[in-house]
């Protein structure tokens, strides 16, 4: 437990105790919750608590949380699972993402996690999920290669010697009607008349 929360803890334990302590001298729940500045609700709970359980209810309660779902043996267990792989658990090609971790957790252990949670999960046991990289099937290596280390070299040479910038553009970046800003004119022109080639 963090220590702000401990001391939360501390005051509003000793805020019970007074309202115990208060009442034992004779005042009523009202002037006690008015002091307390509390609801008059939560004096009468604490009273009656400390009438049934004795002075130990009104101590603060640890908060434990949710319990675990998978025990850290069944974790420990999960790179196991993992390591035979995603076809061996009928998905096709061997990526293991959080979608898929999920159902064999589901599959091995019977509990259901949401995805983002087998993420944590994953982190917490030093693995990371793996993205399936797309490529076009008709993706050529040899002509990737060979257009990277020829075409492309001989390319930005003739640019240079001519001077020229190369511009890849997405072909719904292209506006089609001719721009005609003043700015844009007067640099052609100035560019034009540097001896610049058009363009």
């Amino acid at each position: 437990m963090s220590k702000s929360k401990t001391q939360s803890t501390n005051w509003k334990e000793r805020r019970r105790f007074h309202a115990l302590e208060l009442k034992r001298q004779g005042w009523k729940q009202v002037d006690i919750a008015t002091a307390l500045e509390v609801s008059k609700g939560a004096v009468s709970q604490w009273v009656t608590m400390a009438k049934k359980e004795g002075i130990e209810g009104l101590a603060s309660q640890p908060h434990l949380g949710r319990p675990p779902e998978l025990s850290q043996e069944e974790k420990r267990m999960l790179p196991d699972y993992l390591w035979h792989g995603a076809e061996a658990y009928g998905f096709r090609g061997a990526v293991w993402t959080c979608a898929r971790v999920r159902k064999v957790i589901e599959m091995e252990f019977g509990v259901s996690f949401h995805r983002s949670h087998v993420a944590r999960l994953l982190k917490e046991l030093k693995w990371t999920p793996q993205q399936p990289i797309e490529r076009a099937a008709q993706r050529n290596e040899v002509e990737i290669a060979h257009w990277r280390k020829e075409i492309w070299l001989e390319m930005t040479k003739k640019a240079r010697l001519e001077r020229r910038i190369l511009v890849f553009v997405d072909e719904s970046g292209f506006y089609l009607l001719p721009a005609a800003s003043p700015n844009l004119c007067a640099a052609w022109r100035n560019a034009h008349l540097a001896g610049f080639p058009d363009p």
